[in-house]
């Protein structure tokens, strides 16, 4: 089936509708980040309501009934539509290149930054910037002076797009159909919509009694806590449970932070992880605790050690170089195909020919890099730059085919800008390319710390859920640059029309996210003319020895076929350990003993109870409590909800 007229529309309402709730929830309320979750929560909230409306749809007239590949596009659509949305994209990005205009004041010379932001990146109109941050009077968007802006960021963010839909077709079939990678995440969405297209009232899984098994203890755990937060006398779970605090003395402090978070849709989708990935996660975490608590026996006092995310930067950069090698044979034919047209290639079945393919990757970073050329940054810098979020990026998708974890910022954030810096020193910056060059990257920093590269998540599962449920593939590539775009302009637009409604500055979501990382970059930059920054050796190391461990546990994983230790799971322990190894924890003792006692007869028929506790959280702590929130004013602050 190829993209009907029905299933854009329809994505395009629901696109339209989920942008005033996530402007209320979001972005003046702030109680719960319905975009930031994995999936994210509107597209869950449709799936839903259109699995329990087709079915009485159907009854009335069978022609007006969606198919259930409608369904998925639309689905599809959500994802990233309402994912640009959220606080790593749309909100981080119109909340940092203002910056050095509203809040220049004489001791932190951003003044001396306006001139090498142009025009066509960022309005300098002092008033229309003013108002962005204190509202207008009348709540009206002065779209003149941001018009040409939003056009030119448009081109920005539609070419690494494509840039990042290029390099996902270009390992699409080395992952799915050479290493047949499962895709977890798409169970839900799979599953959910098994049977639509039957003269069922109900789809089979939600007949399931262990689906809602699952379903149920996840709407408790959040209906505990609700509950607790406006009466404390109640007695609920919480959201972790904090470890580190049993350890109060030198040199056990170190193990600090150390918390089990309480996370229903990790342990839910994490059952349908490996057990040696889910092994591996916790047991790497922990590992890198006890090197903070080895440096403290051992009397020094080395501040950020041991610098985790460099060392999962580290990491994922080797898995990239090895994704890369083992793909080289595949690689080779996509290119020759891409370059000579060999006919042996067959790419008839791709989401877009091995030519567009290469050409999307190849045009899209040109065009990318041309961009911040013309805006005044340096061509080594961005090249440098691009390429770390990219290599970041693919072992992201990788991550998504192969392990499935349900958190967008399950990456070295921040860590391809610092690591620049701190590899370098800033001295070099400024030496081959000068402030005009330097600016440009300070403002890019969204790209780093905002999660925009991790939707190539939500493009390579859309490639695999049109392969198996036979979506046209060329049709799901144009509807995931239909729904970047929409996505993207929605997103700008619900944020405009809050700030100027209700002035940025007094807003919830504002609350330091976006302006406050940028001004302390923006700040630092001002900063070089009194010195610059060195760099950083134990940065440095922490990078490499990141490096070094994973590649030495690819080898180890080639060599011997039972090895039960996975390099991505030491990339994952090093970007967002912290609250994940619990979950995997968790997950870990519960396949066990499945395995132990039951056999793999036992784990398939529980796979509807942990996605049933998935979806039990996305439905209580994210669509009913989001929805409930919208008529509960400022009362809703007494209990927020993350996803991220």
């Amino acid at each position: 089936m190829g993209l009907t007229w029905r299933a854009v529309l329809i994505s395009i309402i629901c696109a339209v509708i989920s942008s005033f709730w996530i402007s209320e929830s979001e972005v003046v309320q702030r109680f719960c980040q319905i975009t930031e979750a994995v999936p994210a929560v509107p597209a869950v909230a449709f799936l839903i309501l259109l699995v329990v409306l087709n079915p009485i749809v159907r009854r009335v007239g069978r022609s007006l009934a969606l198919d259930r590949r409608e369904v998925l596009m639309v689905y599809v659509f959500l994802t990233v539509a309402t994912s640009m949305a959220g606080c790593g994209i749309a909100r981080f990005f119109i909340n940092t290149i203002p910056v050095p205009f509203y809040f220049a004041t004489v001791e932190n010379n951003f003044e001396s930054l306006q001139p090498h932001l142009p025009e066509w990146i960022v309005p300098h109109d002092t008033e229309t910037i003013r108002l962005l941050y204190e509202a207008s009077e009348e709540g009206d968007i002065p779209w003149r002076p941001w018009l040409v802006p939003l056009a030119t960021w448009g081109v920005f963010f539609l070419a690494f797009w494509l840039c990042m839909m290029g390099m996902v077709v270009l390992f699409r079939r080395q992952w799915s159909e050479r290493e047949k990678l499962t895709y977890p995440l798409l169970h839900l969405p799979v599953e959910v919509t098994e049977g639509l297209n039957t003269p069922k009232l109900v789809v089979d899984f939600f007949r399931n009694p262990i689906m809602w098994i699952g379903f149920g203890i996840a709407a408790a755990y959040n209906i505990g806590n609700i509950i607790n937060a406006y009466n404390p006398g109640f007695t609920a779970m919480g959201k972790y449970y904090d470890i580190g605090a049993l350890f109060t003395e030198r040199p056990w402090i170190a193990v600090r932070p150390l918390q089990i978070h309480y996370r229903p849709e990790m342990v839910g989708f994490g059952y349908l992880v490996s057990t040696e990935v889910a092994l591996s996660i916790w047991l790497f975490y922990l590992l890198m605790r006890l090197q903070a608590v080895a440096v403290a026996a051992g009397g020094m006092d080395i501040a950020g050690f041991p610098f985790v995310q460099e060392q999962g930067l580290g990491s994922y950069l080797a898995v990239a170089l090895f994704l890369v090698w083992v793909a080289r044979g595949h690689l080779g034919s996509v290119f020759r195909k891409a370059f000579t047209g060999d006919p042996r290639v067959d790419d008839s079945d791709e989401p877009m020919s091995y030519r567009t393919a290469v050409l999307a990757f190849l045009g899209g970073l040109a065009a990318v890099l041309i961009w911040v050329k013309l805006a005044g940054m340096a061509l080594w810098l961005a090249v440098l730059y691009f390429g770390l979020l990219l290599a970041v990026a693919l072992v992201y998708a990788r991550i998504r085919a192969e392990v499935g974890v349900p958190l967008i910022w399950l990456f070295p954030y921040f860590q391809h800008y610092k690591a620049i810096k701190y590899t370098l020193g800033t001295a070099p910056l400024e030496r081959y390319g000068g402030l005009p060059s330097m600016t440009i990257f300070t403002s890019l920093v969204f790209l780093s710390r905002g999660y925009f590269p991790a939707l190539i998540g939500y493009q390579a599962e859309g490639f695999r859920m049109a392969q198996e449920t036979r979506i046209a593939q060329k049709s799901m590539s144009w509807l995931l640059i239909l729904a970047l775009i929409i996505g993207l302009y929605l997103g700008l637009w619900l944020h405009l029309r809050a700030y100027y409604m209700y002035g940025s500055g007094g807003l919830a979501a504002i609350g330091g996210w976006g302006y406050g990382i940028a001004s302390a970059e923006f700040e630092a930059l001002t900063g070089y003319e009194r010195g610059h920054s060195s760099p950083d050796a134990w940065r440095i190391g922490a990078t490499a020895g990141g490096f070094v461990v994973t590649m030495v546990l690819q080898i180890l994983r080639m060599i011997f076929l039972r090895f039960p230790l996975h390099p991505l799971a030491y990339g994952m322990a090093g970007s967002y350990g912290s609250l994940i190894w619990g979950s995997f924890f968790l997950v870990w003792i519960i396949k066990s003993i499945v395995f132990k006692l039951g056999g793999m007869s036992t784990y398939r028929r529980l796979i509807p109870g942990f996605l049933g506790l998935a979806l039990g959280h996305y439905f209580t702590a994210g669509i009913l409590w989001g929805l409930i929130g919208l008529g509960l004013g400022e009362s809703v602050h007494t209990y927020y909800v993350f996803f991220g």
